[in-house]
């Protein structure tokens, strides 16, 4: 049986790309102590599926973990073997999304149209990801939720960072796809640790204001 998904703490996914398999539980642990509740490793880092299964088997079963530029059925099955729970993906590819949730995992893929949001949620998806969030911008996503069911989970990935979560919050956006705000290659754990603790607290303030308003 696989790993029961955890309940996300918050809407934050926290993408390394780039990091190395001796990096994951001085970063990871920085994430999850800090309140993230989701880890994205790009497979188009070093060794991405040692890191998955390292983040997995210690933090598994407190935080969502999982890959990131997940583009084939084939990487949907490597990253669930490795005990990945989350797929996110820069595209919309029906197959993908299918076969992620076949394998009983959360599916986040990348949307910019009405168009491709309504074929990743027919094909399954948990919820979208809007990227790049800078080219659409809030006033974009703002346009597209008033026609997507409301219940769907919505990420702005790509630009994002606590300086306008305010802004994509009241665009009607769920959470935030955070990349080099909080991890570069190489970047210690004692910084990733400070900037996650920054982006919760806006996420929280900015949060409240929306759910008060």
């Amino acid at each position: 049986m696989p790993k029961a998904n955890p309940a996300p703490q918050r809407h934050i996914i926290a993408i390394l790309r780039g990091i190395l398999p001796r990096e994951i539980q001085g970063v990871c642990e920085a994430l999850v102590d800090a309140g993230i509740g989701m880890i994205e490793i790009t497979l188009n880092s070093p060794d991405p599926l040692t890191s998955v299964d390292l983040a997995a088997g210690l933090f598994g079963d407190r935080v969502l973990i999982g890959a990131g530029t997940v583009l084939s059925t084939k990487d949907v099955d490597n990253v669930a073997d490795a005990g990945g729970r989350l797929v996110v993906s820069p595209d919309t590819n029906p197959a993908v999304i299918r076969r992620s949730r076949e394998r009983e995992m959360v599916s986040y893929p990348g949307v910019l149209t009405p168009t491709e949001a309504f074929l990743a949620l027919g094909a399954g998806a948990s919820g979208l990801k809007f990227f790049p969030g800078e080219l659409i911008g809030p006033t974009g996503i703002s346009a597209m939720r008033a026609v997507l069911p409301p219940e769907t989970p919505i990420f702005a990935v790509g630009g994002a960072s606590p300086a306008n979560f305010a802004a994509y919050f009241s665009a009607g956006c769920t959470g935030f796809g955070l990349g080099s705000f909080l991890y570069k290659a190489g970047r210690p754990p004692e910084e990733v640790a400070m900037r996650a603790r920054e982006a919760v607290a806006a996420y929280d303030l900015h949060f409240s204001e929306a759910a008060s308003t």
